[in-house]
């Protein structure tokens, strides 16, 4: 582990607004770094799709050893999309967590959303269990990573705002350093997570033009992520290019508007 990055990290937190994009592969992380970002997230979605994997498909072995490639390929500080820990019993997050920590990363999310089918949703008191597992975990290692709790209810079908600040006010009591509900997109719901949060930093997912840097500010939010949107607009391109050239014998899709990167140049140092 970093603790420069890990220090790092936590300056970033204290006031303003930042965003933290989020690549999926060696080459999109050092280019993003370049590009000018002080911090990086993983998608557990956009690693997925590039190993032909669906999202929450791949294993804890597959995640850490890319946490491990990407914290290294970076100088910046790496927060992980630890999805729900990889088990769902307090103990076992708590040593996956532990794992995840050895891999380099300055942070790292626990979400509340099962992988078992049924309710979507860990129940409430095993969900605030999980998290603070996951901070007894992080705090042994005395590597300062920051834990972000994340609300997952209107990712799966329950956008019920009093649910969601209610459960990221107990995540918070248990030990999460920041606050994450991905899926909120209202105001009214971005002003009442960064209330329920207090002191704390809230972390906006933004995958869409519907809200800007300064809006997002301008509400309090400290942390502005994209998820998966990068990985998926890549995909796009390569998807409309590549079906173009199958179904038409056509190539115009290998001749995207506006100026291609230099590739060469940005990853030759």
């Amino acid at each position: 582990m970093s603790s420069s990055k890990i220090a790092a990290f936590r300056r970033l937190h204290e006031s303003g607004c930042f965003v933290i994009p989020n690549p999926w592969d060696r080459g999109s992380a050092v280019f993003l770094q370049k590009a000018g970002f002080k911090a990086l997230a993983s998608t557990s979605a956009g690693f997925a799709w590039a190993h032909a994997r669906p999202d929450n498909k791949v294993t804890a072995d597959q995640v850490l050893g890319h946490l491990e490639e990407i914290a290294k390929a970076v100088d910046i500080p790496l927060n992980a999309d630890f999805e729900d820990g990889f088990a769902a019993e307090p103990e076992h997050v708590a040593a996956n967590v532990t794992r995840a920590v050895a891999t380099g990363v300055a942070g790292l999310s626990i979400e509340d959303s099962k992988r078992d089918g049924g309710e979507p949703l860990y129940a409430f008191d095993l969900a605030v269990e999980r998290i603070k597992a996951a901070r007894a975990a992080i705090d042994k290692t005395k590597s300062g990573v920051l834990l972000t709790g994340r609300c997952e209810a209107f990712l799966v079908g329950r956008p019920d705002i009093k649910e969601v600040t209610r459960r990221l006010e107990a995540y918070s009591a248990a030990g999460a350093d920041v606050l994450y509900a991905p899926g909120i997109k209202s105001k009214d719901d971005i002003a009442a997570v960064v209330k329920a949060a207090g002191p704390k930093p809230v972390n906006l997912l933004i995958h869409g033009n519907w809200m800007t840097f300064a809006e997002a500010a301008e509400l309090g939010v400290r942390r502005i992520s994209v998820g998966a949107a990068l990985a998926k607009a890549a995909w796009v391109a390569f998807a409309k290019a590549a079906n173009e050239i199958a179904e038409h014998g056509t190539f115009n899709g290998l001749s995207p508007a506006g100026p291609a990167p230099n590739l060469n140049a940005t990853f030759g140092g």
